[in-house]
């Protein structure tokens, strides 16, 4: 994350109300500005994740120090329900009658089992070749249960995957599993202070390595020879390099649109309604149930992460954007973060790059989609590393490497 992202990523109260225009300024009751840091992209980390991996493997850990989020739950017909993702919980939850919890039931255990190099896991079920439309429908699955399962546990935005084959949807909902059982309360991790420690955990590393940062320096001109990039131009300076990295905002002649995304901030006094009072949560609305090809998020957090002041809540609801009335279309979510003391409205244009960055050897990132969580910012960040090095990132190898360093006992 560059220090532009790192500006749209983390915002103290004060500079949150200037940046969307607000002219009286945040009011008395929203307390000190400095306890504040608001995300204005909000995203959760997956506990056994990608990112946390590459956190753990590159030490950034030893900077950062996270919670646990402490719910995840999903919508269906007007109310919300906690995401049941064990045996047990399936057999408690109120979201299925008592048949459908057998189905779904036995539709987990063979998720958990499923091993697409042991034969004897996979029930007839072809890998690469059932699709998951098929899987569901082989153990007779409803679609409130399909909804649920695609979305709230496999975490994917729209229903495209239904007809994709199995293995991806079934490895997503390991996953979340996998991840949940770290921790229990919910699969997901947020930084105490917020996102923007992310960055800042990194630069500390970098500067460990030899890394030099040279902050607030605006960025005139991308220097280029023979089609190929040679240096960065700030205010008369050159600093060469072989190798750019970028976000799109870089450079707008190398990237296409690839749609919008609108987020809305509310700053509350409460906790969600239905969530057992839960400081932090996140919240999904399946686009099924309103009508809409893409799902709605709500993510949760207050002072207990440090990034809001005593007795303050923040709830972030974003979706991808279907029509040109963009705020509208997360109303669903509104609804439930009543009432509101103070909305923040953003509407931000997606891109992606338009070139894989082999000729001019700069290499730019996706913008950040509607998801809550980093799976599909890490996928783009492999991404950008195997388009530089040639060859794809290897977690593995990594780790074997630190054990030669360090040895086994200091991991």
């Amino acid at each position: 994350m560059d220090a532009k992202e790192h500006n749209e990523t983390a915002s103290l109260i004060f500079q949150l109300y200037k940046r969307f225009e607000i002219a009286e300024g945040p009011p008395e009751s929203m307390g000190r500005g400095r306890d504040w840091n608001v995300d204005l992209i909000p995203k959760f980390l997956m506990a056994n994740g990608q990112l946390v991996k590459m956190l753990l493997y590159t030490e950034v850990t030893r900077y950062l120090d996270f919670k646990v989020v402490e719910g995840s739950f999903v919508y269906k017909a007007g109310k919300i329900y906690k995401v049941p993702s064990t045996e047990t919980e399936a057999l408690a939850s109120n979201l299925m009658g008592m048949f459908e919890k057998r189905r779904f039931r036995k539709f987990l255990v063979f998720v958990a089992n499923f091993d697409e190099n042991d034969p004897k896991t996979l029930e007839g079920v072809d890998p690469h070749g059932t699709t998951m439309r098929e899987v569901y429908r082989r153990f007779d699955l409803g679609q409130d249960v399909i909804d649920f399962t695609g979305h709230a546990l496999a975490l994917y935005r729209t229903d495209d995957y239904m007809d994709q084959p199995c293995l991806e949807t079934i490895n997503r909902i390991k996953l979340y599993s996998e991840s949940l059982a770290r921790y229990g309360k919910s699969p997901y991790l947020y930084p105490l202070y917020g996102l923007g420690e992310l960055p800042q955990g990194f630069a500390r590393l970098s500067a460990i390595y030899g890394g030099t940062y040279m902050l607030n320096k605006p960025v005139d001109e991308i220097v280029m020879e023979g089609g190929k990039v040679v240096g960065v131009k700030s205010e008369g300076e050159v600093a060469r390099c072989k190798q750019l990295i970028c976000d799109p905002s870089y450079v707008p002649d190398r990237v296409r649109p690839a749609g919008k995304v609108v987020r809305v901030i509310c700053i509350l006094s409460h906790p969600i309604r239905g969530t057992n009072d839960a400081n932090s949560c996140q919240i999904i609305i399946p686009q099924n149930q309103v009508g809409r090809n893409s799902d709605i998020y709500v993510c949760l957090i207050s002072s207990a992460h440090n990034v809001a002041a005593q007795g303050k809540y923040i709830a972030i609801a974003s979706t991808t954007v279907e029509t040109d009335s963009p705020e509208s279309e997360v109303q669903p979510a509104l609804e439930l973060l009543e009432p509101v003391d103070q909305k923040f409205v953003a509407i931000s244009a997606l891109y992606e790059p338009t070139e894989d960055g082999t000729e001019s050897q700069i290499f730019c990132s996706r913008s950040y989609d509607a998801t809550t969580h980093f799976e599909t910012t890490c996928d783009d960040i492999k991404d950008i590393y195997r388009r530089m090095a040639g060859a794809p990132f290897d977690f593995e190898s990594m780790k074997r490497r630190q054990n030669d360093v360090f040895g086994e006992d200091e991991q």
